[in-house]
This record gives structure tokens, C-alpha cells and sequence, in this order.
């Protein structure tokens, strides 16, 4: 049985991956409080004692507004700390997986048209800079090692849209929110993001991958379709990018295209809708639920 760290683990898809993946491996998941990635004699000391032969880094700093202002925590969360794990991964003949975002891309390509594996990043955030940073220390020092980009992340815990809007809705059902509708992506399942994940592990997949769910919405028909499968009453109106200005610049358009999943015959992401009308009816009861009945956890953002 192969024995797998799993980093970030109390996240929304660090949760997903120990629970899939425990399934076929021994399974050590460990996050900040635990060991520090950015600290490369924490983590040396980590790999040196579980001896993974896989290494799954799910930990990243994801509050994109606040990587403006914290601009040391994201590079030592997004950037020096996959560095460390790629060292520590080649020194020990570990297999490393990573998840990165479309962050890295400046979304300026025209909707429905989506990025691919093979287009060139160009990133307007300091999130992104500090991921994409992050995903090139990881070509420099790793040996064996695949980067998954992924986008609007979601799951049945920390913060993602899905919850903040359901939990707005349901504790302050009379403020009417706007809802930004010029920006485009694919709102992707951390669950399904973790079987894609234990999919490649199946296989010698190598390098970078783009693994979002299939389609594409903005988050205002996001936010539609989440009101409509929980009943709830839609306070919301659609608004420009300008409209709802944010601290950190987002790209309007974060659609990726699964291309070497697809041409490696290893795609298992499903269209958005169906993914997120799954979740829902397994996990809207919690979405709306008071704030202490909610859950909680660290969110691995997009």
C-alpha cells in the first residue's frame, strides 16, 4: 500500500482528498498548525518522517483580496512553500501533486473561449503571481510532480461562494445582494476534484493539468440556481465587474479546458450544473442552517 501526505488537509479539498484517497492508501494529512510548508526545515523533518511516496499539496494562502495586503504570506504559502515540498519530494523520490488555480491566467480571453495547458499565464493578482511562482519552483526542483489548475472551488466546508451566498440569503433574507455577472468559470466540486486527483494516481501523468469542471456560468447564474434548489427567496440582481469593486483584480474570464485529461483519456470532471445540484441536495440542508450548525474548516480556494 502506498503511503500519501496530504498538506492543507483541513481545507475543503485537503477534507475531500483524505477522504478519498484514504480509501487505497495509508493516508498522513497534516496542516499549518502541524507543519509549516513555507518552513523548509519543518518540512524536511515531515517527509523525512512519514516517508510518503506521494505528496498531495492541497495548502495555499486563498483569500485573494488579502494576498494584496499580505504579500509575504502568499508568496511563503503559494510560492516558497511548493518549492519546499519539490525539494523534499526530489530528494526522497516522492511523487508530488499540486493544485494551482486560473489565477495565473489575466482572463482577457473572450468568453466561451477557455485556456488550455498550453497557453501562456499572465497573471494581474498577487495571488496569482505568487501561484504561478509557485507552480515554476515546482518544475525547477521536482523530479516526478504534476501542477492541477483548477477554478471557483467549492465544497461542503470553509468558505467558498455556494456557502457565503446560502448563508446571506438565510440569515438575512431582506437585503437584496448583487451578484457580479460579467465574470465567467466553471464552479468546480472539491469532492470531484479529489477523485480526479486519485484518477492520476493511476496512471504516469506528468506536468501541468487543467481540471475544472466542464461548461461554463457567471457567478450570478450560479447564485440563480443555487436559490432555485434550495427554494430560497432571491434577493439578488446581476451587476458589472465595476459595479463591485474589489482590493485584488479578478480574471473575467477563468474558463479552462481539460485538454490533456481529455487526450490522455483520464477526464472524470462533469459539467458544473450537474456537480452542483448534487452537492446541493446532499449539503444545502447545512448551507442554510444557523451560522453554529454550518460547519466550519479552512477553505482551499480556486
Amino acid at each position: 500500500m502506498q503511503t500519501i501526505l496530504i498538506t492543507g488537509a483541513n481545507g475543503q479539498l485537503g477534507k475531500d482528498c483524505r477522504r478519498v484517497l484514504q480509501e487505497d492508501a495509508a493516508v498522513t494529512a497534516v496542516d499549518v498548525d502541524e507543519a509549516d510548508i513555507a518552513s523548509e526545515k519543518e518540512v524536511t523533518s515531515l517527509v523525512a518522517a512519514v516517508k510518503p511516496d506521494i505528496i498531495v499539496n492541497c495548502a495555499a494562502f486563498t483569500q485573494v483580496d488579502a494576498c494584496e495586503e499580505q504579500v509575504e504570506k502568499a508568496w511563503d504559502a503559494n510560492a516558497r512553500g511548493p518549492a519546499n515540498l519539490a525539494g523534499a519530494a526530489a530528494a526522497t523520490g516522492a511523487r508530488l501533486i499540486h493544485i494551482s488555480t486560473d489565477y495565473v491566467f489575466d482572463g482577457a480571453k473572450p468568453p466561451p473561449g477557455a485556456y488550455t495547458e498550453y497557453d501562456i499565464p499572465n497573471p494581474v493578482s498577487v495571488y496569482g503571481q505568487s501561484k504561478l511562482a509557485g507552480e515554476k519552483r515546482i518544475m525547477e526542483a521536482a523530479n516526478n510532480y504534476i501542477i492541477l489548475r483548477t477554478a471557483w472551488l467549492y465544497g461542503a466546508c470553509g468558505k467558498n461562494f455556494l456557502r457565503t451566498i446560502a448563508g446571506k440569503i438565510a440569515s438575512e433574507p431582506a437585503t437584496r445582494l448583487k451578484i457580479v455577472a460579467d465574470q465567467h468559470g466553471a464552479p468546480t466540486w472539491s469532492y470531484r476534484l479529489a477523485l480526479q486527483i486519485r484518477r492520476l494516481l493511476s496512471t504516469d501523468a506528468a506536468g501541468i493539468y487543467h481540471a475544472s469542471a466542464e461548461g461554463s456560468c457567471t457567478w450570478y447564474e450560479l447564485a440563480c440556481l443555487l436559490c432555485r434548489r434550495l427554494e430560497l427567496a432571491c434577493p439578488i440582481e446581476p451587476c458589472t465587474t465595476e459595479e463591485y469593486p474589489t482590493p485584488a483584480r479578478r480574471p473575467q474570464n477563468s474558463i479552462l479546458e481539460n485538454h490533456r485529461l481529455k487526450a490522455e483519456n483520464a477526464n472524470i470532471m462533469l459539467h458544473w450544473q450537474q456537480d452542483v445540484e448534487t452537492f446541493l441536495a446532499a449539503h444545502g440542508g447545512e448551507l442554510t442552517a444557523p451560522p453554529e450548525k454550518r460547519g466550519g474548516g479552512g477553505g482551499a480556494g480556486s
